[in-house]
């Protein structure tokens, strides 16, 4: 979508502004160099699977690489929402702030994931109800950002979850954590993270709005609710619709009307590393619904991003087909916290390295399946 058609207010937009005119498309494997290289190694063609196709697509963003993948970063975006007073989710609304806490001592399932894969951790409070200071812990093992837009957003069932002018703050502060963290040091891959309590509510809105498709189709039970919580959440959903009617042609009337802050920044986060030209591993439902919005402000996002696994929130695969995109792995997760983004981390880790340190036939000394010699 053209800038031109969504800019209410050209003095508010330079971040976001100067990021969409700077992203470039990506041509896989444009100069063939990754294909030429897999042809020459001394396995059978194809025979890597979709470890060749992750090592072409990093390659294919970043260039081929001098060396190994080291610099990896998950930024866990962190927000509340109003609609969390519907009853959507079966956790109270204090429990984002408890755990970004979590996060900060060490103790989450994403630090334990992180440390695993060598990923650093940045947590960023977007916009979280409760006082996020509080949560500064000594000998924290994660990073913190605080950039909140808002104490949580309005509550989507009876207006809209924030103003337009917020909605443009919340994907630049998807964009300023990422030009931060490049400042900091180089970073080779991102994963992108969410914690908010309510938060596959308003996800669930954002594809309702973006593909048109039903409620019923798509709503999910989230951190857990029953049947009758699961009806409740697709009638909030249907009345978050109808009371704010966002325009599915307008990315940030969708966002203000129906979004959240943090699902706003990864957004955000989606759009500088495309910018940087940066590989991007979606975690799940919440990381995917701000690749939606990412991508409907500017298509060209969509080369950047890789599907680290399918949720088993239901309106997950719906996304990833919307973005043409094939998950990594399918482990019937649904946690978020940027959980399964990490844990394909490794696999593409794996991938650049086969491309650069395997032997061709001729180094190897072994003969091709057209009976040429190898040496």
């Amino acid at each position: 979508m053209k800038l031109f058609m969504f800019m209410s207010n050209a003095k508010d937009m330079n971040l976001l502004e100067h990021t969409l005119l700077n992203i470039q498309s990506i041509n896989t494997d444009s100069g063939r160099e990754a294909g030429k290289r897999f042809k020459e190694f001394a396995i059978p063609q194809g025979s890597l699977g979709r470890l060749e196709e992750l090592a072409t697509f990093y390659a294919s963003v970043r260039g081929i690489p001098g060396r190994e993948i080291r610099h990896k970063v998950v930024f866990v975006m962190a927000g509340d929402h109003g609609v969390a007073e519907e009853g959507v989710s079966s956790f109270p609304q204090e429990v984002t702030c408890q755990m970004v806490k979590n996060f900060l001592s060490g103790g989450a399932a994403i630090n334990v994931l992180a440390h695993h894969a060598g990923a650093r951790v940045v947590v960023v409070d977007c916009g979280v109800a409760g006082p996020v200071e509080s949560a500064i812990v000594h000998g924290a093992t994660a990073g913190l950002k605080i950039k909140k837009i808002g104490h949580g957003t309005g509550n989507i069932a009876h207006g809209p979850a924030m103003t337009r002018k917020e909605a443009i703050k919340a994907l630049e502060v998807g964009i300023e954590t990422l030009e931060e963290e490049l400042e900091r040091g180089d970073v080779e891959l991102v994963a992108t993270g969410d914690m908010g309590i309510a938060n596959t509510t308003p996800s669930t809105a954002i594809l309702v709005s973006i593909t048109g498709v039903g409620v019923e189709e798509v709503v999910g039970r989230g951190t857990g609710i029953g049947s009758d919580g699961l009806a409740r959440k697709a009638e909030v959903v249907k009345r978050a619709i109808e009371v704010n009617r966002p325009d599915p042609q307008d990315p940030l009337d969708v966002l203000a009307k129906t979004g959240g802050y943090e699902i706003g920044a990864i957004a955000g986060l989606c759009l500088g590393a495309s910018r940087h030209r940066l590989p991007v591993l979606l975690d799940g439902f919440i990381s995917t619904a701000g690749a939606l919005l990412a991508c409907a402000l500017e298509p060209k996002v969509r080369g950047y991003l890789m599907a680290s696994h399918l949720s088993a929130e239901r309106g997950h695969a719906l996304m990833l087909q919307k973005l043409g995109l094939k998950p990594i792995l399918d482990l019937d997760m649904r946690l978020g916290e940027g959980t399964g983004a990490v844990l394909a981390m490794p696999l593409v880790e794996a991938s650049v390295k086969l491309l650069l340190e395997m032997a061709t036939f001729s180094q190897a000394g072994v003969s091709r399946a057209d009976g040429r010699g190898g040496s």
